[in-house]
């Protein structure tokens, strides 16, 4: 074999370099939230929900990029996709993973004192689920209709089943391919992502609105399902750089996967870095110089305190900071320079998802609890441990698809 050929498999040894150390990660992480669950319950649900939020945006920001990939029967990118596919094959997991979130749904967890000063509900996680609470509401009362236990549930089974079933079928005729080279998977892909497309749109605000909005029910903005999913995308491409680039410091398709390809990873990211900013200035924008105190409330719980600079600090760090960054080209182009603006990218993903849930339970300012990291340890964890296991399965790259030697040989102009 040529020294610049690579091998299209992830050697099994490269494999357990990375499975063993998540794999304890995970159990840690796992063992820490057991433990959480029974002396905090209430910091627990929010911890786990904070996670299993980050987590579940970037996977389906996974499965965003391989539809679109596969809409416009992209070339450049096939040298990638099939990382993407991987990634958003693990959406089975993330439904199985919602089971903790549904545990607080069915058995919600008390408020105490860390609320500080605003609503107080009995139920700490979603107030919308005690009923006394709701009927002494107005507005819950004219939302009891959408926001009730059984309607929630049946929606979220709806969306965690439909991205399972789309990222599955999306892997599944990739790796098909590769057995007998049939085009017939090309087109059944692309007949899959057209209404997939259209649907994750669709279900990905509702979750957004269901289980980040609802935290604050009496809130409303029709453009925070946008503002999730722009993040979300903007994380996973920020994931994928990371992961082509740990494959690279291992040997792992370093003459495939090349500097032109990080050079368009890197315009993705910072295309959807910007279109995040746009939705959430506009969002802030529009809800400000109205001043209707149902809406302007929900920003202003996040000016409180040392809330107040975290969300200065998301302003800068999520988009100014890294904005100037990457208008530089050389950035783009290096991979360890945008390695290190990816990793800051996700830090700032996971501060935007946190800035969004955790006043809903301390209203007084930040406060960093150790179920956080537990939490992100053990979704994250397993969702790495999956991830890294079925990527040892098959080929790590589509071998058979027909435009794999335009992806190869893929330059920017």
């Amino acid at each position: 074999m040529s020294e610049h050929t690579d091998s299209f498999r992830l050697d099994s040894r490269v494999a357990a370099k990375a499975r063993t150390p998540l794999l304890i990660i995970a159990a840690i992480g796992w063992l820490l939230c057991i433990i959480g669950f029974f002396v905090n319950r209430e910091q627990f649900h929010f911890s786990y929900h904070m996670a299993f939020v980050y987590f579940a945006t970037i996977t389906l920001g996974g499965l965003f990029f391989v539809m679109v990939q596969r809409l416009t029967t992209a070339g450049w990118s096939v040298v990638v996709r099939r990382l993407a596919e991987v990634f958003a094959a693990n959406l089975p997991i993330v439904a199985l993973l919602f089971i903790p979130v549904a545990i607080g749904l069915f058995n919600p967890p008390h408020a105490s004192a860390t609320h500080g000063e605003g609503h107080h509900a009995k139920t700490a996680y979603f107030e919308w689920l005690d009923a006394d609470f709701v009927k002494g509401d107005e507005i819950l009362s004219h939302k009891a209709g959408y926001l009730n236990l059984k309607f929630f549930l049946i929606r979220a089974v709806i969306y965690l089943a439909l991205w399972s079933f789309l990222g599955w079928m999306l892997y599944r005729q990739s790796v098909a391919q590769d057995d007998d080279g049939d085009p017939k998977h090309i087109s059944i892909s692309f007949k899959l992502s057209a209404p997939g497309t259209l649907l994750f749109f669709y279900t990905g605000a509702l979750a957004a609105f269901d289980w980040v909005m609802s935290l604050a029910p009496h809130w409303f903005s029709t453009a925070f399902g946008v503002y999730v999913l722009a993040g979300g995308a903007m994380g996973f491409m920020a994931t994928l750089i990371l992961i082509c680039s740990w494959l690279r410091s291992q040997g792992v398709l370093k003459h495939s996967i090349t500097v032109e390809h990080y050079h368009d990873l890197g315009k993705l990211m910072s295309a959807f870095n910007i279109f995040w900013a746009y939705i959430g200035f506009s969002q802030y924008m529009l809800i400000w110089y109205a001043n209707l105190p149902e809406e302007t409330f929900w920003y202003k719980d996040r000016m409180v305190g040392s809330w107040q600079n975290v969300s200065l600090f998301l302003a800068f760090g999520h988009f100014i900071l890294p904005f100037c960054f990457m208008l530089l080209r050389s950035t783009k182009r290096n991979p360890f320079t945008l390695s290190l603006v990816a990793g800051w990218m996700l830090l700032m993903h996971l501060t935007d998802v946190y800035w969004m849930i955790m006043p809903t339970l301390h209203r007084a300012g930040l406060h960093l609890h150790w179920l956080d990291l537990a939490a992100l340890a053990a979704v994250g964890g397993t969702l790495s441990w999956f991830f890294f296991g079925r990527l040892g399965k098959h080929s790590i790259v589509p071998v058979r698809d027909p435009f794999l030697a335009e992806s190869l040989a893929f330059e920017n102009v």
